[in-house]
């Protein structure tokens, strides 16, 4: 017997009569004439060349082929629903895998809290999380090797939609024990070392520190780099130097520190998500986008 040649309804039928044993309640449960009935399972005994049933006129009893085919016939059923409902999930975007690319500014709030949020609404999906700079997510978007892109903006590639989120801006950050000339600004550090994001890790944040400095009248003595926030701010705290990090690096808690603001246009930038035009996993991208934006919404006003 070729199992492409059963039928859902013939193997239904089949499970509510041998349930039953009873045609015409049989007939009832599955809004079926008897002879409508009759015909499905004279079909599946056709196909297996043999049959299911015993019938008399006073009763209804399972053939051995019967009582064999019952578990099989239930779990071919219950496989072809699951089927179903994991296909209709992933046309929902409620299932499927994402694999999503961030960057080191939008590792200390946003996006674990976006992470945490997802996956509670949408526990069978799945997600990859890559660590890369945005230059390599723009690419790895237009390659179809990453599904969304959380970057700095702007993404300047027709093929790519994307959303602002949320303006990011560089600050200082010393010990509480590092003096500085307060009125000098950033130009106030210039003589102590710095520490900053190694430019392995993300070569447009490390450039953008060094240009910074630059404008700022002095090229930073950088005595130790570092690929995490978090690493940077307890060296900066243990008295090896100053850094410039991402604002939301003051939300990391970390004590013994103090942050600095730095009034300059270039310390400012947006961060977005963004995702190819023609992904076929448009529904999921699209409920991972309606949470991080409405995580930032809760974060409170920020301009973007």
């Amino acid at each position: 017997m070729n199992l492409m040649n059963l039928e859902l309804s013939e193997l239904k039928s089949f499970l509510v009569l041998a349930r039953s044993l009873h045609f015409r309640k049989a007939s009832e449960q599955l809004f079926l004439s008897q002879p409508a009935l009759s015909r499905k399972i004279r079909r599946l005994e056709e196909k297996i060349n043999g049959p299911l049933f015993v019938r008399t006129r006073r009763k209804v009893a399972l053939t051995e082929a019967g009582r064999i085919l019952v578990p099989k016939a239930r779990r071919l059923l219950e496989d072809a629903e699951a089927t179903l409902a994991a296909t209709q999930a992933a046309v929902e975007g409620k299932t499927g895998t994402l694999r999503i690319g961030f960057g080191i500014a939008s590792v200390a709030e946003i996006l674990p809290r976006t992470i945490l949020r997802f996956r509670k609404n949408y526990p069978d999906a799945q997600l990859e999380m890559r660590d890369m700079s945005s230059l390599s997510q723009v690419a790895a978007l237009l390659d179809a090797h990453l599904d969304v892109g959380i970057l700095r903006m702007p993404v300047a590639r027709p093929e790519l939609i994307s959303v602002p989120l949320f303006r990011e801006r560089l600050v200082l950050v010393s010990s509480v024990a590092t003096s500085y000339r307060m009125r000098e600004g950033l130009a106030g550090f210039r003589e102590k070392p710095f520490i900053l994001i190694a430019r392995a890790v993300s070569a447009t944040l490390h450039d953008q520190c060094l240009e910074l400095c630059r404008r700022a009248g002095f090229t930073p003595r950088v005595v130790q780099e570092a690929s995490e926030t978090f690493t940077i701010l307890n060296l900066v705290r243990a008295g090896l130097g100053v850094s410039l990090v991402p604002s939301s690096a003051e939300r990391m808690r970390v004590p013994g520190l103090h942050f600095h603001q730095v009034d300059a246009p270039l310390a400012s930038w947006r961060i977005g998500v963004a995702w190819h035009r023609g992904s076929e996993r448009h529904n999921l991208i699209s409920r991972f986008v309606e949470i991080i934006r409405a995580v930032v919404v809760s974060r409170g006003p920020t301009a973007i």
